[in-house]
């Protein structure tokens, strides 16, 4: 078997990280070449010229026409951290290089930080990354299924759970076979939610794959050819060709989220952890750019604050 080369890419090793950014002057100036590449801007009006200074030990830039004073972090998904830069070029690196994902728990011992400090790190970048993907269309041959995340507690099983968040995994593949893009939501199987999805996720062109899910019936309004293939369930049904990337990919997905999580809360949080791994799976081909990639992302996010992050995302 031919190596993949996706697979065995080289990363950036973490010599290499430390090299790079292991010092916080170094971040800094990571930081300000990935927000401002052509030179400072004023947040509030553009302008160019200015003048900088220091206080308190800490660096302000001053606009020269509207006289606004900012910093590096000020205005970005950063803002009013008390961390070190380090601590976050750290947590970005951790979680753009490392095969399945890093919890909170992980993340508190890399950086030496508390618990809540590490969930709140770990749902700032990983909301970055919900951002990032938020507009991402697919397109071409599509292949769409429906599945569960949550744990097993008592009531309905299967579909219709009151227990488990609903969501849709679609995976793009090539001419020649090989998956390309994913996109995972969550949301409810109706025909309605499925039709205003596709609306946002699939391009008018694209050729989808679906099992007999009665929800998948509105596809054909929204694009331009739809195939159901009614498999029933089991073994046969999750081997089947046409479905072979949707399925290898919701398996990856199961195996990355219950090798690294012992809790999560999935019906308040479900949007982020699957678009941490869309994420990550639909930038994989150059991961020694994959932490800067993310970093500028960063600074270009909107400040959240905890209160806003720990508000229950809505599904249903």
């Amino acid at each position: 078997m031919p190596m993949n080369r996706v697979q065995f890419q080289k990363g950036l090793s973490l010599a290499e990280f430390l090299g790079q950014y292991g010092r916080e002057e170094q971040c800094e100036a990571a930081l300000e070449a990935l927000r401002w590449p052509e030179g400072f801007r004023c947040p509030a009006c553009g302008g160019a010229h200015h003048t900088v200074f220091e206080r308190s030990g800490r660096k302000y830039w001053q606009c020269g026409h509207c006289r606004k004073q900012t910093t590096l972090t000020a205005g970005t998904i950063f803002e009013s951290t008390k961390l070190p830069l380090t601590s976050w070029f750290l947590a970005m690196y951790l979680l753009t290089q490392a095969k399945n994902n890093v919890s909170a728990l992980e993340l508190m011992r890399h950086l030496g930080v508390c618990y809540r400090t590490a969930w709140l790190v770990k749902h700032k970048l990983i909301q970055v990354m919900a951002e990032q993907e938020a507009d991402r269309q697919l397109t071409g041959r599509v292949e769409i299924d429906d599945a569960y995340l949550g744990g097993e507690r008592s009531g309905k099983r299967g579909r219709g759970s009151e227990n488990k968040v609903s969501f849709v995994m679609a995976v793009q593949t090539t001419d020649d076979g090989h998956p390309w893009f994913v996109r995972l939501d969550p949301l409810p199987f109706t025909q309605q939610a499925i039709a205003n999805w596709a609306q946002r996720a699939l391009a008018p062109s694209t050729y989808a794959l679906t099992d007999g899910l009665s929800g998948f019936r509105s596809l054909h309004r929204v694009i331009a050819g739809h195939q159901r293939l009614i498999l029933g369930s089991g073994r046969s049904s999750a081997q089947h060709p046409a479905f072979r990337w949707v399925n290898t990919l919701l398996s990856n997905l199961k195996t990355a989220l219950s090798g690294t999580y012992h809790a999560i809360k999935f019906e308040k949080y479900a949007r982020r952890y699957l678009a941490e791994f869309q994420y990550r799976f639909n930038r994989r081909f150059d991961l020694k750019i994959l932490l800067q990639r993310l970093a500028r992302a960063a600074v270009l996010t909107h400040p959240r604050a905890e209160w806003r992050l720990r508000l229950a995302e809505v599904h249903r």
